[in-house]
């Protein structure tokens, strides 16, 4: 069937408390989707976001963003008062402040966890069913905020000095040395680091109330995000989850299985992810991710990553598999490296992975991020998966044979975009061409350059790709102030935010009009 949508993460909405949450105008998006005429949600992945506040970054792969838990439901759940919530800071109305929303928002749900009667339905058995991962994040949280406050008032520790002292020959890789930023895992006392069972016994015994607190926000955020997301497939609505296929250096999921990833015996990695040079950089990506060990993860069947899959379709409809070229070869980095020109490629688990995960899961809604430097074999693993591609229509212009073109789609089975979150606006993309190339634009679009973002859309929406995802910049027609990420750049990104209203009635019968015309 063909459908459409939009790419909007929810982070990105308006709201009173600096960034956008599950409330209330999560719900009105909804209602815009369906008076749009739109069938498809995409969001990013919506972990707890760590170094760089990247949601390709996070604490866990399986734990939700606490910062995306709205204050107001909480009001409504009986957990704070009116009073709580009388006094907001100012936050600025198109950008996020991570820094001041995280301090706020967690003052609001400390008040809401003394609140909280773990008697309430629901809470022992999401408790129970998610123990695979749950009791691990929680410890792994509740200690870095142990040993970050220990180090913040009582002095460094000696594990910490020794810590320090490693990290010298790699603190020039940008990369990677803000990863390593407060109680970093490796940085534990090594019976904590390296999971010595008396040491967790200890250490949950102590901080059994912070361990009890990031266990009620990963109850709470998954309880709203449930009630959303059911008020969406009420409406019509599907959602497309987004799988990043690393994980962070610093993360629960590093702390509980090292065994899984390429990670030495003092928690350092020995080779990391990224990708050669490319479209987006000169010099590579260099993402500082930990590699997994294929072999080790095959031995298991590969359980974690069907853990992963699994946990994802929980919450959404459709997944979004990131850099899904590295599952037939990635880009290995050494660790300390400066850039990511030095890596080399190795082979992946092809399709033996996606073979146990069908096997235990059943036939899943899978889009294969596709894009980058591509062999045969990349198309090959994903055609022989039936697997949909992306197909990026910023990348289209150069020659009349581009693959991106849609007139050389070589299948329906695609999604088409406009652009990505890694992509500048429509607008700010068309005014940083050159000249030759914007009138290649506009030739190929049969446009006078008057709404070149309105003309994108349409040829995106009436394309034979059976899925179309326009991102939230480009329906509001935003410039490039508004772009999302701009990949190789550290700071800056994940922080567009747009005001109530812009998404209005016009927006929404314009894409209505295009989806009836053309069948989606």
């Amino acid at each position: 069937m063909r459908r459409s949508g939009i790419l909007l993460h929810p982070i990105s909405l308006p709201s009173h408390y600096g960034i956008g949450d599950l409330g209330a105008e999560s719900y009105a998006f909804v209602d815009f989707l369906a008076k749009a005429g739109q069938k498809l949600w995409q969001v990013l992945p919506f972990g707890h976001t760590g170094f760089g506040d990247s949601p390709y970054q996070s604490f866990s792969t399986f734990a939700g963003n606490p910062l995306m838990i709205s204050p107001d439901i909480l009001v409504n759940d009986g957990l704070l008062s009116d009073d709580d919530i009388a006094e907001i800071p100012y936050f600025d109305p198109c950008k996020i402040e991570y820094g001041r929303v995280i301090e706020y928002k967690y003052s609001l749900y400390r008040k809401a966890f003394a609140a909280f009667d773990k008697r309430t339905k629901g809470y022992t058995v999401f408790c129970r069913k998610n123990k695979f991962w749950l009791d691990d994040y929680a410890l792994f949280m509740a200690l870095k905020n142990y040993f970050a406050e220990k180090r913040k008032y009582g002095g460094e520790t000696p594990e910490y000095k020794a810590y320090r002292k490693s990290l010298r020959k790699y603190m020039t890789v940008n990369a990677i040395k803000d990863c390593y930023y407060g109680a970093s895992w490796n940085s534990f006392p090594e019976e904590l680091r390296d999971r010595d069972p008396a040491a967790i016994a200890k250490y949950q015994k102590l901080l059994k109330s912070e361990i009890d607190f990031y266990k009620f926000i990963q109850f709470t955020f998954f309880k709203q995000w449930g009630e959303l997301k059911k008020y969406a497939n009420e409406n019509g609505i599907k959602i497309i989850g987004d799988i990043p296929i690393f994980v962070a250096a610093d993360s629960a999921d590093t702390w509980s299985r090292r065994e899984i990833f390429h990670i030495d015996e003092k928690g350092f990695p020995t080779e990391v992810a990224g990708v050669p040079p490319d479209y987006f950089s000169a010099d590579g990506q260099l993402w500082g991710n930990p590699l997994y060990d294929w072999e080790k993860l095959k031995e298991e069947d590969y359980d974690w990553w069907v853990k992963r899959v699994e946990s994802i379709l929980g919450a959404v409809d459709i997944v979004r598999i990131d850099h899904f070229r590295a599952f037939e070869s990635y880009w290995s980095i050494p660790f300390g490296a400066k850039t990511a020109r030095k890596g080399k490629w190795k082979k992946g688990p092809g399709e033996a992975l996606f073979n146990a995960i069908k096997e235990k899961l059943g036939k899943l809604d899978i889009i294969a991020e596709d894009l980058g430097d591509l062999n045969p074999e990349v198309i090959e693993l994903r055609d022989k998966l039936g697997l949909p591609g992306m197909k990026v229509l910023q990348f289209a212009f150069g020659s009349p044979d581009n693959p991106y073109f849609p007139h050389n789609f070589e299948s329906s089975n695609c999604v088409v975009y406009t652009g990505t979150h890694d992509n500048d606006t429509t607008l700010g993309w068309y005014m940083s061409c050159d000249e030759k190339t914007k009138d290649f634009v506009r030739r190929i679009l049969n446009a006078d350059g008057s709404n070149i973002v309105r003309d994108m859309i349409r040829w995106a929406i009436s394309s034979s790709a059976e899925y179309c995802i326009i991102p939230v910049q480009d329906v509001l027609g935003y410039g490039c102030d508004t772009r999302m990420n701009t990949p190789g750049v550290s700071g800056g990104n994940w922080q567009f935010r747009f005001e109530k209203g812009r998404l209005n009635d016009e927006a929404a019968a314009y894409l209505k009009y295009l989806c009836t015309l053309f069948n989606r």
